[in-house]
């Protein structure tokens, strides 16, 4: 109702009458009028003037202070084991907004209940956040004998030149089993620390995890195939926000070429869309440097994995054999790995 909109009448009208209301309120009379919305950047300015919603409060993901507050409150209403830990709970639970704590309290009640425990335990919380971020496994449909050593691989790519540059998440576990829908593994990465930036270094070293799954399929398999379209998806979108929003391609320089609307709150553009106000040669230019990070990241995953290949192939053979390998197993089996140096300068193709 309150969205920028255009040639739409009956929100505009809606709108307009709103308007109306909040401007018709007696100052005296002493009512506070509160509004909350997911979507700030799409609200139409004339309801954030002086005198309407003039004063906006960022309600964000809570840190692990906040997250340990809201777990003793939704921990209170179940049983738990002499094993539970508040402070390691909400110290995995990083970027986990209010609600996804009280699902996760939730997950971690029926996980325990499942096998008819009388108390929910520390082991039974790491299950339900792997429910929550990865989905829930699947117990059918299991994967043949080619598609196993694929996804192995694949899965690998990731976890690997994830252990080898510093700056990336942890690796809490890595499996073949296919969980919720059409994931047919996962590399599961979670923060150790709540972050509010990034450097330009840490973006890279991201974007090289994410094409890791495709190089180690073109390194073993001489050919990618279709399991990597939602990290290309990922990674793309990454390359694109760090060339039009955050001005970190050395050619372009630091200018900002995102056209969408600012939020009120945190003021940044709500997705990265070219700007009509780019010529065509700019254009060209931003793709050239979009392609030229992509480009870079495969080619240092790619070199990552052949520094590792031995590796590569032995911590395959473990994971077909065991389908799944947890932190502890996986830093056994990569002990040894050639760390990654710092990325190089970046060459666009002309």
């Amino acid at each position: 109702m309150g969205g920028l909109v255009g040639g739409h009448d009956e929100r505009e009208q809606t709108l307009n009458q709103l308007l109306v209301e909040l401007d018709g309120f007696d100052p005296s009379v002493g009512v506070v009028l509160l509004a909350a919305t997911n979507r700030p950047e799409i609200l139409d300015p004339a309801l954030l003037r002086a005198g309407r919603f003039d004063r906006q409060v960022l309600v964000d993901r809570p840190d692990r202070s906040g997250r340990r507050a809201i777990l003793r409150v939704h921990a209170a209403k179940v049983r738990l084991a002499p094993d539970w830990d508040l402070d390691q709970v909400a110290a995995i639970t990083v970027g986990f907004a209010g609600a996804d704590l009280a699902n996760l309290v939730n997950e971690a009640a029926l996980v325990a209940t499942r096998r008819r425990a009388d108390a929910v335990t520390l082991a039974d919380f790491t299950i339900a956040i792997e429910r929550i971020v990865a989905g829930i496994e699947k117990k059918h449909g299991l994967l043949g004998e080619d598609e196993k050593r694929l996804v192995a691989y694949h899965e690998l790519g990731h976890a690997l030149t994830a252990l080898a540059l510093p700056s990336t998440d942890r690796v809490q576990k890595v499996s073949i089993v296919p969980h919720g829908i059409g994931a047919l593994g996962y590399t599961l990465q979670r923060p150790s620390e709540d972050r509010h930036l990034q450097r330009r270094t840490e973006l890279i070293d991201r974007l090289t995890v994410l094409l890791g799954g495709r190089a180690a399929e073109e390194l073993v398999f001489g050919e990618p195939s279709t399991g990597a379209a939602d990290d290309l998806a990922r990674a793309t979108g990454m390359a694109r926000d760090m060339v039009l929003r955050f001005g970190m391609d050395e050619g372009l320089g630091p200018v900002a070429y995102a056209d969408a609307p600012a939020s009120p709150l945190v003021g940044l553009p709500a997705m990265s869309t070219l700007s009509e106000r780019a010529s065509p040669a700019t254009a060209e230019r931003i793709d050239a440097a979009v392609q030229a990070l992509l480009g870079h990241a495969r080619q240092r995953a790619t070199e990552i994995l052949r520094d590792n290949r031995e590796m590569l192939d032995r911590t395959a053979a473990a994971l077909m054999a065991q389908e799944t390998l947890d932190e502890e197993a996986l830093l056994a089996l990569t002990a040894g790995l050639r760390a990654a140096g710092r990325p190089a300068a970046i060459r666009q193709v002309a």
